[in-house]
């Protein structure tokens, strides 16, 4: 078999750290495309200290594993790292990259693959019920894990964002599918992490407001605003979508209305539709599946609700119901538990019931508890009316054997 021409090690790692011809890699080192064909050559020099510490750093490879010869006399690479730590090893930690010769890179395709899983998992979150996806996608972002530590430069790049992707989505389940706050809030820091090796500001700013829903239910407003201060820095740093702002400003209105300020959480919505209004140049990332007009008049709709200013409420609710695509099952059933907290509040028990049962039949097909949570507090507001048969009806819905099991098992 005849040898191959060149240096095909280092030809090897620049092609799985993302970097298909060698004029990509010269511009992501900072120098000529002919010093890469150099070293791609059958006796590579020996580069400069600075540029062996930029090769490894991309390639996630040490000097001996690119195919390089340290000249007699010469010190020992100046680029040498630890070897990295175990996805596990150290709780809250992502794994280094590795540097040592021996740790198999995984080629560039890796990165696509990957990015696949995590696309398919977006997709299944509004249809599979949470307890079910929840374990694969927690597998998933394990092997984002492992993957981060055989991988380098643009490949390691893009799966570092997939896997921040993937983590955001854990704390999306945990925090409003299964209540797990704490575990949420775990799940939302090891995605901003991952965000940072992917050096993606956008999604920052996302994992940044998703981890301000955690002290917004809890009332503390003084982390919310922490929380959502970092959040719009990093949109900042970006190129932050109209749809990416009006949802930060949305976010936050959720949360002071949590914290019992309707007036200013109103005030935030306006803007919002304003950012929305004026649009922007900017694209909005895919990932950002979970908001839109409907979703902001939705926040809307809850707000005014909590505010006192029914009319309105109802209003907005029962339009934002007529737009809802049909995919928008979970979603659907937190508009029908606002409406019948609006005909509690009106003092109408009656169709307050009737939008609770409607919630009930959605929540049967698709299972979220912040829709399960809208529905208890209806029924705290209809205490007054429990005799009547409208409330006792409900509550055999309620408190059905199936309905019953399955929000204690979850």
């Amino acid at each position: 078999m005849a040898r191959p021409v060149g240096n095909s090690w280092l030809k090897s790692a620049r092609v799985a750290a993302g970097y298909p011809t060698q004029q990509a890699f010269a511009e992501a080192l900072g120098v000529d495309v002919r010093q890469v064909r150099r070293w791609e050559s059958d006796n590579p020099p020996w580069p400069h200290p600075d540029m062996q510490q930029r090769l490894t750093q991309l390639t996630g490879q040490d000097m001996d594993a690119l195919g390089f010869t340290i000249p007699a006399g010469r010190d020992s690479p100046a680029a040498k790292r630890s070897a990295p730590m175990s996805p596990r090893s150290v709780a809250g930690h992502l794994p280094a990259v590795p540097s040592q010769s021996g740790v198999p890179m995984q080629p560039a395709s890796a990165a696509s693959d990957y990015e696949s899983i995590t696309r398919s998992h977006r997709h299944l979150y509004w249809s599979v019920a949470p307890a079910t996806l929840h374990p694969a996608v927690r597998a998933h972002a394990d092997l984002g894990c492992t993957l981060l530590a055989e991988t380098a430069g643009r490949t390691r790049r893009a799966v570092a964002a997939a896997l921040a992707e993937t983590w955001l989505l854990v704390g999306r389940i945990e925090f409003f599918d299964l209540r797990e706050p704490d575990d949420a809030g775990h799940a939302l820091l090891r995605a901003l992490q991952a965000a940072g090796e992917a050096d993606d500001s956008l999604i920052g700013a996302a994992i940044l407001a998703h981890s301000a829903f955690i002290p917004g239910w809890a009332g503390d407003r003084e982390k919310v605003a922490e929380r959502m201060a970092a959040a719009r820095t990093y949109a900042r740093r970006g190129t932050a979508s109209a749809e990416l702002l009006a949802w930060l400003d949305a976010v936050e209105a959720e949360c002071e209305t949590r914290c019992g300020n309707a007036r200013t959480a109103l005030h935030l919505i306006a803007h919002a539709e304003e950012t929305l209004a004026r649009g922007s140049e900017h694209h909005t990332p895919t990932w950002m599946d979970w908001f839109s007009p409907a979703r902001l008049a939705a926040f809307k709709g809850n707000t005014q609700l909590k505010a006192g200013h029914l009319p309105q409420a109802r209003t907005t609710l029962r339009e934002v119901l007529a737009q809802m695509p049909a995919t928008e099952d979970k979603q659907r059933s937190v508009i029908y538990g606002d409406l019948a907290a609006v005909e509690a509040a009106a003092g109408q028990p009656a169709e307050a019931c009737r939008y609770a049962r409607l919630a009930l039949d959605q929540l049967e097909i698709t299972w979220y508890a912040t829709g399960m949570e809208r529905i208890r507090e209806v029924r705290r507001a209809l205490a007054p009316h429990q005799h009547e048969q409208c409330v006792r009806d409900l509550d055999e819905r309620l408190y059905c054997w199936a309905t019953t099991v399955s929000a204690l098992s979850r």
